[in-house]
């Protein structure tokens, strides 16, 4: 049997959790990771996959079954993201799996229930993209901002929206600088208040939603960026961190191959060096004591990718009221425990956003 390169490895090791707990059938985790032999096959096998899930969809929409078509079209999306979420050495091809992928979604929410709207938010100088969810019978219900990490991006996101919605409170993804479909022409934003500041800007001049009721969340690399806008925009009313780093540079230097080469990627660096530099702007430690609303910390003692420590340095920091859960047997993001973090959160939330 031919042997699997390193970067393959890193990838299937790493990886099985998210992408199940994220949507994508495990039939076909398992079917790519045995069929491929290098990285560079990565993403058009993931990519097929993503058409396979597509037609489905397209086969559904045809007899009238929407439901069932939006489901197979946002599998299709997922299988295309995960194609490209970590391919930046191939750029060209990383981005027409990911135009996919938007596509797919864009679909899925056409035709799902609740249904999605896509909506533009200008900040510097970019058009973020996102897509709005709002909860089937409530009016002007809450809502959540939700913060993609370092690879992540809005397509990936239904499951993680699906347990807001059920408890009514409308969800707001977006691609942020350097995230999704803002990587191409804007790096990460270290100081990322500025980005979640603009989309509580737009969210004021909706009149379906309440604009009092604004809270942020964030998952991997996101879980620095929304206790970082927390401690900047008091409009926040509480914040979920799940498995960020307190300071990406305690962790450079330990992250995965894959994941630091999309580090420097997105940050628009041209060296290692660089953006070591450039992860010396990520630090919560000046600004986490400002943070004035409830924060929801997970953490994952068993986190490969940002080590536990990084969540407690952060419960430890700041001063308000926290509930900081840290999941034993988790792994990054705790994927593979999500029945421990995802429902209580959610629950959290709602009691602090509709009570």
């Amino acid at each position: 049997m031919e042997s699997k390169d390193s970067k393959l490895q890193t990838a299937v090791s790493h990886w099985s959790y998210r992408f199940v707990s994220n949507g994508v059938p495990l039939a076909d985790f398992n079917d790519v990771s045995a069929q491929i032999n290098e990285w560079d096959e990565w993403c058009e096998a993931w990519e097929n996959k993503g058409h396979i899930h597509a037609l489905l969809g397209d086969n559904a929409s045809a007899e009238g079954f929407n439901l069932s078509a939006s489901e197979h079209y946002n599998t299709a999306a997922v299988c295309c993201h995960f194609g490209k979420f970590l391919f930046v050495h191939k750029p060209d091809i990383m981005k027409k799996t990911h135009n996919f992928a938007v596509e797919y979604h864009k679909k899925s929410m056409s035709l799902a229930n609740p249904l999605g709207e896509r909506v533009s938010i200008s900040w510097n100088n970019i058009h973020m993209q996102g897509n709005l969810r709002k909860p089937n019978n409530v009016e002007n219900p809450p809502v959540l901002i939700m913060c993609m990490g370092l690879d992540s991006a809005k397509e990936e996101m239904e499951t993680n929206e699906k347990v807001f919605l059920e408890r009514g409170i409308a969800t707001l993804t977006f691609d942020g600088p350097g995230q999704g479909e803002a990587e191409y022409d804007a790096a990460i934003c270290p100081e990322y208040e500025g980005p979640v500041s603009a989309v509580i800007d737009y969210l004021e001049t909706r009149s379906d939603i309440n604009p009092k009721k604004i809270a942020v969340w964030g998952v991997s690399l996101g879980g620095y960026y929304a206790p970082r806008a927390a401690s900047f925009d008091d409009r926040l009313q509480a914040c979920i961190s799940l498995t960020g780093p307190f300071n990406w540079n305690n962790i450079f230097d330990r992250i995965p191959s894959l994941t630091k080469e999309a580090f420097i990627h997105r940050s628009k660096c041209s060296s290692e060096e660089e953006a070591r530099d450039f992860a010396s702007r990520m630090d919560l430690s000046g600004c986490a004591q400002n943070i004035k609303c409830p924060l929801y910390i997970v953490g994952g003692a068993l986190d490969r990718v940002v080590p536990p420590e990084e969540s407690k340095l952060l419960a430890d920091a700041v001063k308000g009221d926290v509930v900081f859960n840290m999941i034993e047997d988790g792994t990054h993001v705790a994927n593979n425990r999500i029945y421990k973090y995802r429902t209580q959160s959610a629950d959290w939330l709602s009691s602090i956003l509709k009570g």
